[in-house]
């Protein structure tokens, strides 16, 4: 854990309910700080998810009835009406939980949005490609096969490459929706020894698919229920000595 923290997105008061009455967030206030993995657990319905397509604007494609608050990254409004969103989505890259790669060539997957972004140097790309590869954690397994399909590799090696196709981009902020749910203990064990080095350069905000894989990788935590932020604090103290007993109750597995 940092001594000195730095704050890289700071949640003020944030209320959210969709027009269809689903899922929504109530008064929450979070400061998420960099180079730390802050994980968001919950039972389902709790907010995790909705928090995380506030933070990444896709809520901008669905009808929201009413939002207040404010989202700050370094500082900065992301719902300020200047603010540019593919440049935002661009800082705050996201994994879901189910694997999409593109239909096309695992090097084109991670060349994509490089591309996108006017890069054409050919040893540019290739070097983007490898290093995200590396940083992904596959690399080795793939480095003879980068010209065949997204779709020929396993379902945690399309993981991984979804993954990879973010870092390319060079975020800020990773987030990851229950990006390990479907995958086999092999893979779940290699993306979190990759988000243990990845955190040294990024910011990792998760939603865990279980309790044993938040109190694995959490620096900090945060637990929500009914839309409301219950708890949050260093991983090791609320995991084993939560102050709230619903968080405690929840971490013992008396309900969830």
């Amino acid at each position: 854990m940092l001594m000195n923290r730095t704050p890289k997105i700071v949640i003020e008061n944030l209320s959210l309910r969709y027009s269809d009455g689903t899922e929504s967030l109530n008064g929450i206030s979070l400061t998420i700080y960099a180079h730390e993995i802050m994980a968001l657990f919950g039972p389902a319905g709790g907010g995790k998810s909705t928090l995380l397509r506030v933070l990444n604007r896709l809520n901008d494609l669905v009808e929201v009835k009413k939002m207040t608050g404010r989202v700050l990254l370094d500082g900065q409004d992301i719902y300020a009406p200047d603010v540019n969103v593919i440049e935002l989505r661009r800082r705050m890259g996201i994994v879901f939980a189910q694997p999409l790669p593109l239909p096309l060539s695992i090097r084109a997957n991670i060349e994509y949005g490089p591309r996108l972004a006017g890069i054409r140097d050919s040893s540019q790309l290739s070097h983007i490609v490898e290093s995200s590869l590396r940083a992904a954690a596959m690399w080795d397994e793939v480095k003879d096969r980068l010209d065949e399909s997204g779709f020929a590799i396993s379902g945690g090696q399309q993981q991984r490459l979804c993954l990879a196709r973010v870092l390319a981009l060079e975020p800020e902020v990773i987030l990851m929706d229950e990006p390990m749910s479907g995958l086999d203990p092999l893979s779940t064990a290699k993306i979190e020894d990759s988000m243990q080095q990845l955190k040294q350069q990024y910011t990792i905000v998760i939603v865990p698919h279980s309790i044993q894989q938040a109190a694995r990788i959490a620096d900090h935590a945060a637990f929500f229920l009914q839309g409301k932020l219950i708890e949050e604090g260093p991983g090791k103290q609320l995991f084993t000595n939560p102050h709230d007993k619903r968080t405690e109750d929840y971490v013992t597995g008396r309900f969830g």
